[in-house]
């Protein structure tokens, strides 16, 4: 919750050259949101596009979160979801599939008071029910980054007029959606793929604007780090067990 409106913002961190690691979760239980956030990751990513989280799980998993970051991805850009996500009171709104400036332009109107955006003022969480009203609307367009998802090749060719939409707060590129838009699903370290990737990147350096991507694992997360990436999802809450648990299993079998 963005209560405490002195602390370091999610936006103010990578803006200031920081790189975060985050986790991007889909189980409802808060416990989950919990363990994460007490492992160490700078900020919990909450997926409502491709899980079964709603507005409603999402708060409950966003209370549960301590001094982690919490973003929120919504299915689309729709006005419902995106009002109802920023009243929570997260620290970033991730949109998907932004390939061209004009949906860039409309993620900004969803997610920015006027007059840089058309967000709709309401009272709930974010506001701290009302009496942190004012300063709210005082600082939640500085504060909540309005993230864009560069996840198709269409994206990509659009990156420059997309970074020049004022209010795009920073990039995301989602690699699998990307490899699979260019004929190549999954294959992700496939040479025309890392070109692409590498692209968006120096494109989003060069416009001073901070670009993130999901890893996947530790070693590829290390290096999209080191390759200049501020913020990386490492892995997925269900895709972290999966594979824990079965790797433990195979190891007493």
């Amino acid at each position: 919750m963005n209560e405490d409106v002195e602390r370091p913002s999610f936006r103010g961190r990578i803006n200031a050259g920081e790189q975060l690691i985050g986790m991007i979760l889909t189980l409802s239980d808060p416990a989950v949101t919990e363990i994460m956030a007490q492992a160490g990751f700078d900020f919990l990513w909450f997926d409502g596009e491709h899980s079964v989280l709603d507005v409603a799980m999402i708060q409950t998993l966003a209370q549960a979160a301590g001094a982690a970051h919490c973003l929120a991805r919504i299915p689309s850009l729709d006005e419902a979801w995106a009002k109802k996500t920023l009243e929570i009171g997260i620290d970033g709104i991730v949109f998907p599939l932004v390939n061209n400036q004009q949906l860039a332009e409309r993620a900004v109107a969803l997610s920015k008071y006027p007059p840089l955006g058309e967000r709709s003022v309401g009272v709930a969480r974010a506001q701290g029910y009302g009496p942190g009203f004012s300063r709210y609307l005082e600082t939640a367009n500085d504060r909540i980054c309005t993230i864009v998802q560069i996840e198709h090749i269409a994206g990509v060719k659009n990156v420059q007029s997309i970074l020049a939409v004022p209010g795009v707060d920073a990039l995301m590129i989602g690699p699998y959606d990307l490899s699979a838009s260019m004929g190549m699903p999954g294959k992700v370290d496939a040479p025309e793929v890392k070109a692409a990737i590498e692209s968006i990147l120096r494109a989003g350096q060069a416009a001073g604007r901070p670009v993130g991507i999901f890893g996947g694992n530790v070693s590829r997360s290390r290096q999209f780090l080191q390759q200049g990436f501020n913020f990386v999802a490492v892995a997925i809450d269900v895709m972290l067990l999966a594979e824990l648990a079965g790797d433990m299993a195979r190891q007493l079998k």
